[in-house]
């Protein structure tokens, strides 16, 4: 091959990478970049609510000051560590229960009929179609006091008196749950429609019983949704903030709550932007966990 050949194809490589990388460049990495220069600024009563960091005086020239004290606040009040573990876990809840709601879903439309599979992939992706917002509120009046499920479970006599359902981390957990049930389904089904299905007839030839089969074969085959769909899950559920805002009491500390308190209502847009900072680092984390498990399985 010649040099000129080797060029043109390094160069076609370049541009059709161009576009997706400028997007992230563009729409990622220069709106995170103004996040962490805020972050590193002081605060100040004014528009914007924060101090340049660069600064000019005759006497000093040019001059950078970075104040570290936002992030350094972040370790010092306990009020936004317990912020960050409360949504960790309440991320987690969520995305385990999504798990165990949506691989059997998942499975289910993968070993349907083909004429079937279609309306039923419908069927999951239809609450998209109705605003986020609107379905959040529909909670509302199904796990209020005198909503829908307890006026349902009084007549069935099953309680004897109303629950308190709204307002707790239960119902942030089945609003969250209910929100993104579709991203675990999506992944699980992508990946177990693939699936060849002669794997399970040479398992069950050889002796194995439906459940051991489906824990030998199916469930390491399906593990690339699994961790897709968990993903999908867990990186938005964290930084959820309509839901906890609308079911959730006061006791329901997420850190978009504590975002919104600190940019809206504290006007301390330095610190609100140390906590985004730092809610992204924590987010990066599984991300790159996610991706190093799925390089070592596809060099195996």
């Amino acid at each position: 091959m010649s040099r000129v050949e080797t060029g043109l194809k390094r160069w076609g490589r370049f541009l059709v990478g161009l576009p997706p990388y400028g997007w992230l460049v563009l729409f990622f990495l220069v709106p995170f970049l103004i996040v962490v220069k805020i972050s590193l600024s002081e605060t100040q009563v004014g528009i914007p609510p924060y101090l340049p960091l660069l600064t000019w005086t005759e006497e000093a020239g040019v001059q950078l000051r970075l104040n570290w004290a936002n992030f350094a606040m972040l370790l010092s009040d306990g009020l936004y560590a317990f912020a960050y573990v409360n949504s960790l876990r309440l991320a987690a809840i969520a995305t385990a229960c999504c798990l165990a709601l949506g691989y059997p879903m998942a499975y289910a439309i993968a070993r349907a009929p083909l004429h079937l599979r279609n309306p039923l992939l419908m069927l999951v992706a239809l609450p998209f179609w109705t605003s986020f917002l609107i379905r959040v509120y529909a909670w509302i009046g199904i796990l209020k006091t005198e909503g829908l499920l307890n006026t349902l479970l009084l007549w069935l006599g099953v309680i004897s008196e109303p629950l308190q359902i709204l307002e707790t981390d239960l119902a942030v957990l089945i609003g969250m749950t209910y929100s993104y049930l579709p991203f675990m389904v999506l992944p699980l089904y992508a990946t177990l429609e693939k699936m060849d299905l002669s794997l399970l007839e040479a398992a069950a030839d050889l002796g194995c019983r439906p459940l051991k089969a489906f824990l030998a074969v199916t469930l390491p085959l399906s593990m690339p949704g699994v961790l897709a769909g968990s993903l999908l899950v867990f990186v938005p559920a964290v930084g959820e903030f309509v839901i906890p805002d609308l079911l959730g009491g006061p006791d329901t500390l997420m850190i978009g709550k504590v975002l919104w308190a600190e940019f809206f209502d504290n006007r301390d847009w330095p610190v609100a932007s140390a906590v985004a900072v730092a809610m992204l680092v924590v987010l990066v984390v599984p991300l790159m966990a996610f991706r190093h498990i799925q390089n070592r399985n596809e060099g195996g």
